[in-house]
């Protein structure tokens, strides 16, 4: 049974989006609402999913690209695509880490300035000094 179709300000109104980014999104092949009579779209209960999957993506960070990749299970490329993505997230991981362990240490650091702080300092002083990086090392 099918469910019942929403109108896009139905859909833009749900999920707190404009209608222009699911119009911009179907134009990049993401989605296929139904259309009416009226050519006025369309959206179905698994359209609504494939939204939910969209914007859960973007927000781990994933472009329309990978994200087209993803809900695509015929492409070729899908599981690197994957792969490369869990990869990145490990990395970003890594680097929101050292980002509150930053955080939490000025929060109690005497210093009011935190660029003062000794410990914090010598956390950064190879980088300062140039025998070092700031990347987060690949994963």
């Amino acid at each position: 049974m099918k469910s019942s179709p929403f109108t896009i300000g139905d859909v833009a109104a749900r999920f707190g989006l404009a209608t222009h980014v699911l119009r911009h999104w179907e134009d990049a092949g993401l989605l296929d609402p139904d259309r009416d009579a009226a050519e006025r779209r369309l959206y179905r209960d698994d359209d609504l999913v494939r939204v939910a999957v969209i914007l859960r993506s973007k927000a781990a960070g994933m472009t329309l690209e990978q994200i087209a990749v993803l809900l695509d299970e015929q492409a070729p490329s899908r599981h690197r695509v994957l792969q490369d993505h869990i990869a990145d997230l490990d990395r970003r991981m890594i680097e929101m880490q050292r980002s509150r362990e930053m955080t939490e240490h000025a929060l109690r650091c005497r210093s009011h300035d935190i660029t003062e702080c000794h410990r914090f300092r010598s956390l950064v002083a190879d980088v300062v000094a140039g025998t070092g990086t700031w990347a987060v090392p690949e994963i």
